[in-house]
């Protein structure tokens, strides 16, 4: 859930340790302040009076003074912060109920101690199936954090490992190819692990604002945002289910090859050998620098093979940038990064809405095998609102079901099979009507790139045009009478009116809609003549107009001045965005026609004041 809906899903107590920490930052004049203060100076100064949209976009310009403070608590070694972020950074632990966390984190405590007796004993055993030169690395690693967490005792201070000791323990990790699982063993080792109270442990999650926590319904909440901040804390350099698709794509044999290079039974079923190499934190960028390649593979040879990987299985385009392969690696990891950050389904919401519906009615035991992989805490997860609460996509559940039946799927649907059968069942449930919806904004914008990367390919030409439809298929969805044949009648070579919306009573509400390539809408004087002419127009066709409506992408602030000031009009703003969420909020509320006197109100019109009304 993106950070901005978690916050409008609190009240203001429960925000305020995130905001203390925000405040915190401030303070000390981040690398970003002049942006920052320029949002701070257009509303208030004060992070508890600014509405959520600023809140975020605050705290995404104080993003890197922000890891640096959760780095800070790392050094805690009383904290356990490691086995809590490992928790909640797993994708489907981003929204919990208060005793699903507490079943995790007690889970994670047992099998932590499990793991410790059985790693303590296989390091010790000479027979064990730990290589000699593992085993070198594991007592380096061991004897330094040994040093590092008692070397305190010497000046009488309490036991800790300071940033500066972090730092190098975590760079000696790196070199040694530790992973994240093997580095938390050895830790422990040292560090005894002990029990906390679950309120406790919420409450030190939530003062150093890693989650939100909801009293009343007893939820926890860790924003998408925080959750790739706390994932580039631990190392962790990409999400679980990228990882997971990414190993689907290597050959059994290159598999083999990490699971023996990380102490891991290559035995096991593939399914299984690729989730414990998930659940073991293993380098992402380690597996394509050294564990899938051949002793005495040159570095040419590497890269060829990590090119040929990402456009031939991955099919990536175009292809990944970067002269080194540290810097392809690098990209990859990108690639995957704004793959998580964007918006964008794929196909549309409704699209997504058929596609796990119909996948339910024709696999049996899938609604299980989502939650058990995604760890999701409600019994019927199958519901495309709720799984991208949780940023989990269509292409993230058709990559859990197994080839066959994925094949026998496409054949019960009259889908083809040739080529990426993943990629052919996307197109069929693209539902192009929704998702030209989906994307109205960047109509609006004429965002030809955002559109041909949704899939939408129009012409610049058609782009107004467009516009003008979707917007009446709006107002439509919002129960108003799009009266057609009254804007055809009304309409003259000279003025013709964009939309009319027939109120009864020869009551009309006219509107007009701009496109625009430039942010901000700003020619006044043009529109505001056009609308008069619109009005005139209808009046002597004994209509009454009470309220004119302009649709656009964005106004400028001397546009919106302007319109404040125009009194004869009656005319209001309302942006894309607005009218789309309006539209969203809507189909949810109990409301079969949505009250134009909503409308009638602000110069711009305000979507927090609309959104709050319908949902009552």
């Amino acid at each position: 859930m993106k950070l901005e809906k978690v916050l409008d899903n609190l009240n203001s107590f429960e925000k305020n340790a995130f905001l203390k920490i925000i405040d915190s930052i401030l303070a000390k004049t981040p690398k970003n302040s002049k942006a920052v203060d320029q949002i701070l100076s257009d509303s208030s100064r004060d992070l508890k009076n600014m509405d959520n949209i600023n809140i975020v976009k605050v705290f995404n310009l104080v993003e890197s003074e922000f890891i640096k403070c959760i780095k800070g608590e790392l050094g805690d070694t009383s904290s356990q912060f490691d086995i809590l972020i490992d928790i909640v950074t797993r994708d489907g632990n981003s929204i919990m109920k208060q005793d699903w966390f507490a079943r995790h984190y007690e889970k994670e405590l047992n099998s932590l101690n499990k793991k410790l007796k059985e790693f303590k004993k296989a390091i010790d055993d000479e027979k064990s199936g730990i290589s000699d030169a593992r085993k070198r690395d594991y007592r380096i690693y061991l004897s330094c954090i040994k040093t590092a967490f008692y070397n305190d005792d010497t000046s009488n201070l309490e036991r800790k490992i300071t940033s500066d000791e972090l730092s190098i323990i975590l760079t000696l990790a790196n070199e040694l190819g530790l992973s994240q699982e093997e580095v938390k063993l050895i830790n422990y080792l040292i560090i005894p692990v002990k029990k906390q109270d679950i309120d406790e442990v919420i409450n030190e999650l939530r003062t150093i604002g890693c989650v939100f926590y909801s009293k009343k319904t007893s939820t926890l909440y860790v924003a998408d945002e925080i959750v790739r901040v706390l994932r580039k804390v631990r190392g962790k350099e990409v999400a679980d289910k990228y990882f997971r698709r990414v190993l689907k794509s290597l050959r059994e044999p290159q598999i083999n090859m990490i699971c023996r290079q990380h102490g891991l039974d290559w035995r096991l079923p593939l399914d299984q050998k690729i989730r414990a190499i998930i659940s073991e934190g293993i380098s992402f960028s380690g597996i394509f620098m050294n564990d899938i390649h051949k002793e005495g593979s040159n570095v040419t040879d590497k890269k060829k093979e990590f090119n040929d990987f990402c456009e031939k299985r991955l099919m990536i385009t175009p292809p990944l940038k970067g002269t080194l392969l540290e810097e392809k690696i690098g990209n990859l990891i990108k690639y995957f990064e704004d793959l998580e950050a964007d918006e964008k389904v794929g196909i549309s919401v409704d699209g997504y809405d058929r596609l796990v519906r119909e996948l339910d009615e024709n696999l049996k035991g899938l609604n299980q095998l989502v939650r058990s992989e995604f760890e999701l805490q409600e019994e019927h997860v199958l519901k495309s609102a709720y799984l991208l609460d949780y940023n989990i996509k269509p292409r993230d559940i058709l990559e859990l079901i197994p080839e066959k039946e994925l094949a026998e799927f496409c054949k019960f649907k009259e889908i083809k099979t040739r080529g990426d059968e993943i990629l052919n069942i996307l197109e069929a449930y693209k539902d192009a009507d929704n998702l030209y919806l989906e994307n109205y904004e960047n109509i609006g914008f004429r965002n030809l790139l955002g559109l041909k990367e949704s899939g939408l390919i129009v012409k610049e030409a058609e782009l107004g045009v467009k516009f003008e439809e979707l917007t009446k298929k709006i107002f439509h969805l919002l129960g108003f009478n799009v009266n057609e044949e009254l804007r055809k009648k009304l309409n003259t070579n000279k003025d013709l009116i964009d939309i009319v919306l027939d109120l009864g009573n020869n009551d009309l509400i006219l509107i007009e809609c701009k496109t625009i390539k430039e942010s901000g809408y700003n020619k006044f004087s043009a529109v505001s003549r056009q609308l008069k002419s619109y009005t005139t127009l209808a009046k002597h066709n004994n209509y009454k107009v009470i309220k004119s409506l302009l649709v656009a992408p964005d106004f400028s602030d001397d546009f919106i001045k302007e319109c404040g000031l125009e009194y004869e009009l009656n005319l209001s703003l309302i942006t894309a965005s607005t009218l789309i969420k309006i539209l969203g909020a809507f189909k949810s509320s109990k409301h079969k026609q949505f009250p134009h006197n909503l409308l009638m109100r602000d110069v711009l019109i305000q979507e927090d004041r609309v959104l709050k009304a319908i949902g009552k």
